[in-house]
């Protein structure tokens, strides 16, 4: 899976910032932090982009006090997007081994993203730590794709 991976042209296009906030009432110094993080992925089928989104919130007490959510745009060559595209299912299959490494850097840039944001303020002594993307993706990604049908006469 590693040699396939490393085989898979891509570049990263877009960052954005989805979602970004910081309740500073939720947050008492010296507390217990608890980190809550979620993954959400996405296609655009006709200009063959993988969308990953990674959201992350520092919770006390069960409030979050620091809310950050992150995506990244990655444009696949189209070599590998026909590699995973199945016509006869209407699907993209992408592997386990090439979306963690997309969700890898997802997480990293999400890290300079929290950096930026919290630059000069006392929450920037809050590092996301490092993750287990293995843990967080157990499987290929599999996307449905519409196929519109074209009415015979």
């Amino acid at each position: 899976m590693a040699e396939e991976t490393n085989k898979i042209g891509f570049a990263l296009k877009r960052i954005t910032t989805e979602q970004f906030a910081i309740i500073e009432s939720a947050f008492t110094d010296g507390k217990l932090v608890d980190l809550k993080a979620g993954l959400r992925f996405g296609i655009n089928f006709e200009n063959k982009i993988i969308s990953v989104v990674f959201s992350t919130n520092l919770i006390q007490d069960k409030s979050p006090f620091l809310i950050i959510e992150v995506g990244c745009h990655f444009s696949i060559r189209e070599e590998a997007w026909d590699i995973f595209y199945n016509q006869d299912k209407a699907e993209i299959i992408v592997p386990r081994g090439f979306i963690g490494h997309l969700v890898m850097l997802t997480i990293g840039t999400t890290r300079g993203v929290l950096h930026g944001k919290t630059e000069n303020t006392p929450f920037n002594n809050f590092l996301l730590p490092t993750l287990n993307v293995n843990e967080m993706v157990k499987k290929d990604v599999v996307f449905k794709i519409e196929v519109e049908k074209k009415e015979s006469k």
